[in-house]
């Protein structure tokens, strides 16, 4: 655990060490004002809560967290820099573990910045801070899944732009899973099968939490995407170590 902690903090201060850090969080915080405030029509709902600004989180995450997580092995693996890593007194599993733990974290930041927005809402009226609470853990929860997501194919490619393109596909599928954009490609079979397929879905999940419903099976549902995705990319990393 200590070696996980200290990979993770090294690549967490690897993120502010660039530029590229602030102009994510702050393409972040704009884009949950602008989808919050005039989008989701904040004001005109005459509701004081964050309804609003968790219902377009699925999709902010959908192009924002593919773009951190493209980065996780990809760059490793284009600069040859992965063979060092390989080298050090850790294992694979902790190495994962540490990179996607810091790009969790780093997006956790992001998304703790916008508490001006929970002040807000607070000085407005008097909305339910439990249903909020749980929105932003199941908020983190579903990013985390998409990082993780990310993370694997990351491993799996040099290229940052096909890693990146690959997991927005990948999470978009994951996201509408539920609904007949994906079922009806399984028309047909049997229905136990298309039942599970709909279970996947991580806009069903996510919204079920963002009510204030904290359902073990919710969480538990995305901590298994998280820890699988996680595992086959040491699978990756292991298959291409001979590269």
């Amino acid at each position: 655990m200590h070696k996980i902690a200290v990979i993770a903090g090294r690549e967490l201060r690897a993120y502010f060490a660039t530029p590229v850090a602030y102009v994510f969080i702050a393409i972040f915080l704009a884009l949950s004002g602008v989808f919050t405030f005039y989008i989701g029509g904040f004001y005109e709902r005459g509701q004081a809560d964050l309804q609003p600004f968790f219902s377009f989180h699925p999709w902010l995450y959908l192009f924002l967290v593919p773009a951190i997580s493209m980065r996780l092995w990809a760059e490793e693996r284009k600069s040859g820099s992965i063979e060092l890593l390989m080298t050090l007194p850790v294992t694979l599993w902790e190495a994962v573990a540490g990179k996607f733990l810091a790009a969790w974290l780093f997006t956790a930041v992001a998304v703790l910045l916008t508490f001006p927005l929970w002040i807000t809402v607070n000085y407005l009226g008097d909305p339910d801070n439990g249903v909020i609470v749980a929105a932003y853990l199941g908020s983190l929860l579903m990013a985390g899944a998409f990082l993780a997501i990310g993370s694997c194919i990351s491993a799996a490619n040099r290229n940052q732009v096909v890693a990146f393109i690959v997991t927005v596909l990948i999470c978009f599928l994951f996201l509408l899973s539920g609904f007949p954009l994906v079922l009806d490609w399984f028309r047909g079979l049997p229905q136990g099968f298309i039942d599970t397929i709909a279970g996947l879905s991580f806009l069903t999940h996510f919204t079920a939490i963002s009510k204030g419903v904290i359902d073990l099976r919710d969480v538990v549902f995305f901590l298994l995407v998280i820890g699988s995705w996680l595992y086959a990319t040491t699978i990756v990393l292991d298959m291409k170590k001979a590269e």
